[in-house]
């Protein structure tokens, strides 16, 4: 991934294309005065940025300015536009999916499958980096990504809007395919480790999982993401069809 370590280069980013910056570090002790437009431009983005030590930006970028700022080979897009060009909305949220590897084979199988775009949260989620890129194949050129910066608001704001909200699970009662996907949708899927929080799985409207015949006990995210995502488009394209 892209790193900017000087204040100038990060300005003319943050004001010319704000949606490319993933995450800023800024050191916790004081730096050059700039430092506080940087943190204007952020706030005013909705762009993550968090304080650490000087040491730890002294590990990822020597000879820096007080910061270090990761950026996306991709701009993020809006919400908005992602529903305004959305005939009959197919979203993917992804609740705090770290691993680079599955973020990308996810963004793989939602471009194969026609999602109309994805929702990560600002925290705790991998970033639009090189190595998603890599194992996207591509895909992360033609998906639309949004980053919002509560994932449980944007659940409600999505109902508002008439989205069903599908959440993926092992152990529900029903299965992934017992819906009714032709309806304006949105797969929701929990991390590597924990699942769905418990927040995120109370505002989805259902719960549905896969059954696992073997040994065993789970899925990874993006084995399971693929599974849901080509049940939405087969009962699309058989609704087409008809």
């Amino acid at each position: 991934m892209e790193k900017i370590n000087r204040l100038n280069p990060l300005l003319e980013v943050l004001r010319s294309s704000p949606n490319r910056v993933n995450k800023i570090l800024i050191q916790t002790e004081k730096g050059p005065g700039k430092i506080g437009k940087i943190i204007q431009l952020a706030k005013s983005n909705k762009v993550p940025f968090v304080f650490v030590p000087r040491q730890k930006i002294d590990s990822v970028s020597p000879h820096h300015q007080g910061l270090v700022a990761f950026i996306s080979p991709k701009e993020f897009a809006s919400l908005e536009d992602i529903l305004a060009q959305a005939k009959r909305p197919f979203l993917v949220l992804l609740d705090e999916i770290e691993d680079p590897q599955n973020l990308g084979a996810i963004i793989r199988s939602a471009e194969g499958a026609g999602v109309d775009g994805l929702i990560l949260p600002e925290r705790r989620s991998a970033g639009l980096t090189e190595a998603v890129a890599s194992v996207s194949a591509g895909a992360l050129e033609y998906v639309k990504i949004a980053r919002v910066s509560n994932l449980a608001q944007t659940m409600d704001e999505l109902k508002k809007k008439g989205l069903w909200l599908v959440g993926a699970e092992g152990g529900a009662k029903e299965d992934w395919y017992e819906f009714d996907y032709t309806y304006p949708i949105g797969i929701v899927l929990g991390s590597e480790a924990r699942g769905l929080r418990p927040l995120i799985k109370k505002k989805c409207d259902k719960i549905l999982s896969i059954p696992l015949l073997g040994k065993l006990s789970s899925l990874n995210v993006a084995a399971a993401a693929s599974i849901f995502f080509f049940e939405v488009a087969r009962q699309r394209m058989r609704l087409k069809n008809e």
